[in-house]
């Protein structure tokens, strides 16, 4: 990170940064998966120990953006938990840039899962300043790339939708 800071260019020093963000959240992603020597994960307490590591290394103790998950009693094995977790990673990652791009306005990012036979939902939102307010192009970028490979290896689909203000991402995998 102090690479970051000696760097000149803004736009530099925002990538570098973001590379830092993404690997901080895997190595506690990677952390939670070497705990459990388990071929079943505990979704709940993978997800609120994966949130607790990026609010602690993205979520400025001064702002008021608070980040929540609320999980079924479900379980999935190692190669399903990582895919949702890294999903879940961008997600929050992507709503902490673009729906709280003032870190000093107060806002909550929820991550929610629950189970539905075979099937799953899980849905990351946000009432930041939506889809449409964030002037940002409607193109997709890195994050949206992964999320959407990995949704399609858990065989799953994306929708996006802009609650205004916020925006909800749903990953659904039919029962």
């Amino acid at each position: 990170m102090q690479s970051a800071r000696r760097v000149q260019s803004e736009e530099s020093r925002q990538h570098l940064q973001n590379a830092y963000q993404r690997v901080m959240s895997l190595t506690g992603l990677q952390k939670q998966l070497a705990v459990s020597s388990a071929d079943s994960i505990p979704l709940r307490q993978y997800f609120a120990g994966l949130c607790d590591s990026i609010g602690a290394s993205m979520i400025d103790e001064k702002g008021g953006i608070t980040l929540n998950s609320t999980t079924d009693d479900s379980s999935a094995n190692a190669n399903e938990s990582t895919s949702l977790g890294l999903i879940v990673t961008e997600l929050v990652i992507n709503a902490l840039k673009h729906a709280f791009p003032d870190r000093d306005r107060t806002g909550e990012i929820l991550v929610d899962y629950k189970t539905q036979g075979t099937g799953f939902a899980l849905i990351v939102s946000d009432d930041g300043i939506g889809i449409a307010a964030s002037g940002e192009p409607t193109t997709p970028g890195l994050g949206t790339g992964i999320v959407e490979a990995l949704s399609r290896h858990l065989g799953a689909i994306v929708e996006r939708i802009d609650t205004a203000p916020g925006t909800r991402i749903e990953i659904v995998r039919a029962a």
